[in-house]
């Protein structure tokens, strides 16, 4: 990662969005950053700006950084495998061992490193990210990630119940004890890590533990994400842990753990959430993470995203690693908007499809509000910028910044990305 000069500009095919309706796209433009801020996109650099260094990327693609909601670093070495389960048995069967093998240190940094070096070149910019319940892993983690330059969120996992013999906190007071030990070995560490309180879901938290980690998160005002009506299994197997409660999201939400102004949150999928979930969700600004290809692979479903976009709910991408099997924020785009199409065609019609400005709009605007003013080229907003060199991509006719662009999100090239650029730091 390299520091930037204060003021600076970069010249391309720039696109970005301002709703989710709306993709601005322009031919040839300038966008200028200012101490790690955007200051606008020009047709032709502004007189105040004549003489500040100026980077000619010739006609690439310049959009903004993506941000991806929901993923778990430890599942990265086994993506791409064993995608013929359900949800609870993948657990059970595959993801629990292997995240059992992070007591392990040797093999933590063997597998993080991978990990971190990959995303580093993806189109992700910002990432929420579980860890393991293991704190010395997961500090590991932070630190490799620090050394990036992404901007991220990242959790110790906890989970006292419904675990295995090697992946299962001893108790409720044993893990709420490693998770303020790990918040005190980590608080002023970093400047581009922040901690995330990460119980796993419900089924892995008992009530005792729920309870604890709330006075944590009120003590250390944590954002907190979890895992939210993803498979219809799972649902049920939550009303009968908690029988109180009428619906999955108040098993949070009854210990203060489902948004608000004091807790930002993120729950992932959202595939089955009842008109009553999603009514507490929008009043709490509780942020959905849609995980369009974990969803297809681990057979939960399809989220019915264009109502949550209608009803103006908070939504952005995930590539749910290892549900998902790839790491590409622009293979999300595309997967959201192919599952859409099958939503409206088999399941309900009365729920048009997601159009490309859509579901640009949650891997930018959309999942960067959680970061805060992210995700798009406004003035005022942090300069996260992505780099696309689409040249290599032969094509006999010509093609608009925009065609180039859902080109290449259907494509999910990767390796087109050639630069970033993250808060106004080039990263590569």
């Amino acid at each position: 990662m390299t520091r930037n000069p204060a003021t600076f500009a970069l010249r391309g095919a720039v696109c970005f969005s301002t709703d989710p309706q709306h993709l601005t796209c322009l031919e040839d433009a300038y966008l200028v950053c200012q101490n790690g801020l955007t200051v606008g996109v020009y047709p032709q650099l502004p007189e105040q700006f004549r003489g500040i260094p100026c980077e000619d990327f010739n006609n690439c693609l310049i959009v903004p950084g993506m941000n991806d909601l929901h993923l778990h670093a430890p599942q990265y070495a086994f993506h791409g495998m064993y995608m013929d389960l359900e949800l609870l048995e993948w657990l059970n069967t595959v993801t629990f061992p292997e995240e059992a093998r992070y007591a392990d240190l040797n093999y933590a940094e063997k597998a993080y490193s991978i990990f971190t070096d990959d995303i580093k070149h993806s189109a992700t910019t910002r990432a929420s990210i579980f860890g393991t319940l293991h704190v010395d892993a997961t500090e590991l983690l932070m630190d490799l990630m620090e050394k990036t330059g992404l901007k991220t969120f990242i959790g110790k996992v906890n989970m006292d119940r419904n675990g295995s013999l090697a992946l299962q906190e001893a108790s409720a007071v044993v893990s709420a004890k490693d998770t303020v030990r790990w918040l005190e070995e980590t608080t002023g560490k970093y400047e581009n890590v922040k901690p995330i309180l990460t119980p796993r879901f419900t089924p892995s938290c008992s009530d005792e533990l729920m309870t604890r980690l709330a006075e944590i998160q009120r003590t250390y005002r944590l954002p907190v994400q979890s895992h939210l009506s993803e498979n219809q299994g799972e649902i049920a197997w939550v009303k009968e842990l908690c029988q109180g409660t009428s619906f999955y999201g108040e098993a949070y939400d009854q210990f203060g753990l489902f948004g608000g102004e004091q807790c930002p949150t993120i729950m992932a999928h959202c595939v089955y959430s009842s008109d009553a979930e999603l009514s507490l969700m929008k009043e709490r600004g509780v942020f959905i993470a849609h995980c369009p290809q974990s969803n297809t692979n681990l057979s939960s479903g399809i989220a019915p995203t264009r109502r949550y976009i209608e009803e103006g709910l908070h939504i952005g991408l995930g590539t749910d690693i290892a549900g998902g099997h790839s790491l590409s924020m622009l293979r999300a785009i595309a997967d959201a908007i192919q599952v859409s199409k099958l939503r409206w065609r088999l399941v309900d019609d009365s729920l048009k499809p997601l159009s490309l400005e859509e579901a640009f709009y949650m891997a930018t605007m959309g999942g960067g509000a959680f970061f805060g003013k992210v995700g798009t080229f406004a003035e005022g907003y942090e300069f996260d910028a992505l780099i696309l060199d689409d040249s290599k991509l032969r094509h006999p006719q010509p093609l608009t910044a925009r065609e180039r662009l859902e080109r290449l999100i259907y494509l999910s090239d990767d390796s087109c990305i050639t630069g970033k650029y993250i808060s106004g730091n080039k990263i590569f």
